[in-house]
């Protein structure tokens, strides 16, 4: 088995132009910040290191998120934010989405990234042509499922066809005491649905536009005006993923998703670096 190298803060702000940072599973929880998360960023913010938390996300605005940051002792500003929900503009600027009635699963900042990025939000039991999964909550589970399949049911017995949007692919995320499953595992559900009821259609699966997929790492070479950057991240198969595949650094940190024996190059994902905790790069 492949040793991967530990690495220190000082040495990530030594040697990369900026860091990205994941949100739940390395700075926070559900439940608040997670042990060296408010040390990490107070050291950041000091420094003037530019960073930007890199968030699979569609359910939170990230005004919203920084508040609720805030709130947990994280000095975080709403721009050092970049969700996956945020990327809802450009698809729908490039898929000539405007104006279409967007069915919306979640809370109501789901909604507004959508009405952000031209979208008409409805609301289960209305007629839609776009579904936006955007959350596990906000909405009753399984009804809202049962509405939502049976409605793709009679749009595809017609011969129609449907976007159907996934901007947070993430399949579980960490809780104070244990898991939660995201939107990425209800969206596996009516895929496998689909696939059984429509077998060997190609066309019947969720375009997935958060980590790993390369429009948040892109964001963020962007708005750091280069690519000498580097992901700090809990899960192998989004943040270490999407790192590699955008060709920059990472850094796997364990006890979030990952547990603290994983190792990773048994499935082919292989960090630049792997920590014990956020506490053991202080």
């Amino acid at each position: 088995m492949r040793t991967l190298p530990s690495v220190t803060l000082d040495s990530l702000m030594a040697h990369y132009d900026a860091l990205l940072l994941d949100a739940y599973g390395v700075l926070v929880s559900l439940d608040g910040a997670l042990p060296g998360a408010a040390d990490l960023l107070d050291r950041l913010n000091r420094a003037g290191k530019p960073y930007w938390l890199l968030s699979n996300t569609a359910a939170r605005l990230p005004e919203h998120a920084a508040a609720r940051y805030w709130g947990f002792g994280l000095e975080v500003a709403a721009e050092r934010i970049l969700t996956s929900g945020m990327l809802l503009t450009d698809y729908f600027k490039t898929h000539s989405l405007q104006g279409s009635a967007t069915l919306v699963l979640g809370p109501e900042d789901s909604r507004i990234y959508v009405e952000r990025a031209g979208g008409r939000p409805v609301r289960p039991g209305q007629d839609f042509d776009v579904l936006v999964l955007a959350d596990q909550a906000g909405y009753a589970l399984p009804e809202t499922l049962d509405e939502v399949m049976s409605a793709l049911f009679d749009r595809l017995d017609r011969g129609e066809r449907m976007p159907l949007l996934l901007p947070n692919p993430d399949l579980i995320y960490p809780r104070r005491r244990g898991f939660g499953i995201t939107a990425g595992s209800l969206a596996l559900i009516l895929e496998a649905v689909l696939a059984r009821r429509y077998p060997g259609r190609d066309d019947l699966n969720f375009v997935r536009l958060g980590k790993p997929h390369p429009a948040l790492f892109q964001a963020a070479a962007s708005a750091a005006a280069s690519r000498r950057l580097v992901m700090i991240g809990d899960q192998l198969e989004t943040d270490i993923q999407g790192a590699s595949d955008f060709g920059i650094d990472s850094v796997l940190v364990l006890g979030g998703v990952s547990p603290t024996g994983a190792t990773p190059d048994e499935d082919g994902l292989v960090p630049t670096y792997r920590v014990a905790s956020l506490r053991a790069m202080l």
